[in-house]
């Protein structure tokens, strides 16, 4: 009998995939009930701060620090995106104990909570990150506990888990499987995944010039004819990639000059608690919460109502960022992209709106990651796209290329390095040899 008839009739094996299968649909059910609780929390902290102005200026850093201490005391970890620490953990391979400190239960437990927190307290959270550092937690919590074996346990359940959470968030399986291979696991590495899309993008360009009309395609809603109107490609990837980039440096050189001056991060969390009040009060509210029903009626409408929305937003992000609570930047990403393409859209009216819009967003998140593929499948799944799917895998490709000029290294490669271990002496490995 073969290894493969010997693992089909074991019951062992049986027993470990029922786990997995009903780890997976509790993880999406888990993750449909954070993105409802975040979506109440943002409304209703938008609401109560529109009517009292108090109620903003003193619960946004008060609860912020309040959130922040409790991450440093009992939820070490759990801070930021989440995917850093996923990232970080893939890359350890025989240090388990090390693992834990990134991915775990309790770590999967503070990610789920501390991030509602931020938003009763106004701060600009996505959950796309937490998601897929809840995913990434529990698949490997349950791992343990059911004694996967050890080829599962060193990445499978964890990717497995990093990029089911980030799917349940999107409603977007394709994206999920592009997100593990592109970003967590960089298997395809950039250099690669930058030539299969050039490659892509050149054919396809081709083929529509010469013949007109996507062949698969009768929705015209969002089709852009072949004339001038494709001058937004590198108008919104050039432009999107260059905000997502900027977003890119902030963060990182950010990060290193708080860490020399080493302030306590509650002292932290209150100063950036106030910025964000300030940006939610001469915002009207916009930069308030995820930024979902934003984003959504810019899509829905093509236009905005203030020009420096994508400003505000893109700051809002960057001080949740760094007060040091569990926060992710996808959802507010979005926002801010849909942002810059209205902006686009009403300054250089050159395409339709709604396609700029979306190229721009597309381009942003390209920019800010250095993820083209992620980028441009995330945007066709979550907002059905596929009539421009050349245009918005162009813009990706302008946008990456712009980022990569200000930010030689990917923000969450620059990110992981904070939680890396450190390398084990020469003399300590001379010895082991």
């Amino acid at each position: 009998m073969s290894e493969q008839s010997v693992s089909f009739f074991s019951l062992s094996a049986w027993r470990q995939k029922l786990v997995f299968w009903v780890g997976a649909i509790f993880l999406g059910l888990l993750i449909v009930f954070m993105t409802l609780l975040s979506e109440w929390a943002g409304n209703t902290y938008r609401s109560l701060s529109l009517q009292f102005i108090w109620f903003n200026l003193l619960i946004a850093p008060l609860g912020l620090c309040l959130t922040a201490w409790i991450t440093s005391r009992f939820f070490p970890g759990s801070e930021g995106s989440g995917i850093p620490q996923v990232k970080t953990a893939l890359e350890i391979m025989d240090d388990l104990s090390a693992r834990s400190k990134l991915i775990s239960l309790r770590i999967g437990f503070g990610k789920m909570i501390l991030p509602i927190m931020g938003l009763f307290s106004g701060a600009s959270v996505g959950f796309g990150g937490p998601a897929v550092h809840v995913g990434a937690s529990l698949m490997a919590s349950l791992g343990k506990a059911v004694k996967f074996p050890p080829h599962y346990m060193e990445k499978g359940l964890i990717l497995a888990g990093g990029a089911a959470g980030f799917a349940a968030m999107f409603s977007a399986p394709l994206t999920g499987i592009i997100f593990a291979v592109e970003e967590m696991g960089r298997a395809l590495e950039e250099r690669i995944s930058s030539l299969v899309l050039t490659a892509i993008i050149f054919s396809g360009v081709t083929a529509y010039a010469l013949l007109n009309t996507y062949i698969f395609f009768d929705d015209k809603s969002l089709i852009m004819p072949w004339s001038q109107s494709w001058l937004a490609v590198p108008i919104c990837g050039i432009v999107g990639g260059f905000f997502g980039g900027l977003f890119c440096k902030i963060i990182l050189t950010g990060k290193k000059i708080l860490k020399m001056i080493n302030i306590p991060i509650t002292i932290l969390a209150f100063l950036f608690g106030i910025c964000i009040a300030i940006l939610g009060l001469v915002s009207n509210g916009d930069t308030f919460g995820t930024g979902y029903q934003e984003a959504k009626s810019i899509i829905q409408s093509g236009q905005i109502t203030d020009p420096l929305f994508p400003l505000y937003k893109m700051l809002a992000t960057c001080a949740t960022f760094f007060s040091g609570i569990p926060s992710g930047i996808f959802v507010p990403s979005i926002a801010t992209g849909a942002g810059i393409g209205a902006n686009l859209a009403s300054w250089l009216p050159v395409a339709p709106a709604s396609a700029m819009i979306l190229m721009s967003i597309t381009a942003y998140f390209s920019g800010m990651l250095q993820s083209p593929l992620t980028s441009f499948v995330i945007v066709i799944e979550i907002t059905n796209s596929q009539e421009i799917i050349i245009p918005l895998m162009a813009a990706a490709f302008f946008a990456t290329g712009t980022s990569r000029l200000m930010n030689p290294t990917p923000l969450y490669r620059a990110l992981c390095d904070s939680y890396e271990p450190p390398e084990k002496p020469k003399e300590n490995k001379e010895n082991e040899q």
